[in-house]
């Protein structure tokens, strides 16, 4: 009996111990470098009504989140490599980057984001609404920040690390991404996977 005791304080414990997710109010104010080895951006496609079509797009260097300190005027800049798009299948990728109507990323070599605004709420989630730039043209969309988590690097513990989610859906063909609009789903699911860097200084890491 008081084995089982042990176990269960020892359990409760590390349940109370473990990091919260975090609330906007606990989000240092800076700019953050987002990570690509560990950040990526994915998309999935309904292909023929019959299975989706899940894929993955790099997220480039120099890519940058701003937090101000009035959250509401932070900023979110990322550059992803549409040349990079991968789902798997060789023959496939490579269709996608060349053909007419799809990626073209000789013709179209860039895309990016670039929020425009910010809006955080109680629960530590966020609305960013910025530009996507893609395929040659710029649309809005609204991605939906949710499960953010910032703290001191546990590895690299001169640095201050958040990850979060984001999502979004798109229509290609408002990007002029009309190939195969009839068998290929033209409602895009865009997510974004991100961890991002800040350096600390001597004060943060005297807390930490």
């Amino acid at each position: 009996m008081r084995t089982t005791q042990l176990i269960a304080t020892a359990a409760l414990t590390g349940l109370f111990a473990a990091p919260a997710l975090a609330a906007p109010a606990d989000l240092k104010t800076g700019t953050y470098d987002i990570d690509p080895s560990h950040s990526y951006a994915y998309f999935s496609v309904d292909h023929m009504g019959l299975s989706t079509l899940q894929g993955r797009i790099h997220i480039e260097d120099g890519s940058t989140i701003q937090i101000a300190d009035d959250l509401d005027q932070s900023q979110v800049n990322v550059m992803l490599d549409p040349a990079s798009v991968n789902t798997g299948h060789d023959l496939r990728d490579k269709h996608l980057r060349e053909t007419e109507g799809f990626f073209e990323v000789e013709k179209y070599p860039e895309m990016s984001f670039e929020s425009t605004s910010v809006a955080f709420d109680d629960d530590g989630e966020a609305k960013v609404v910025g530009d996507l730039t893609l395929h040659g043209q710029t649309h809005e969309v609204t991605l939906d920040v949710e499960d953010m988590n910032c703290r001191v690097n546990p590895m690299e513990k001169t640095r201050y690390t958040c990850g979060f989610s984001a999502e979004t859906e798109i229509d290609r063909t408002d990007y002029g991404m009309d190939a195969y609009s009839k068998l290929v789903g033209t409602q895009i699911a865009i997510g974004l996977e991100v961890e991002a860097n800040m350096p600390m200084d001597d004060t943060d890491s005297d807390e930490s």
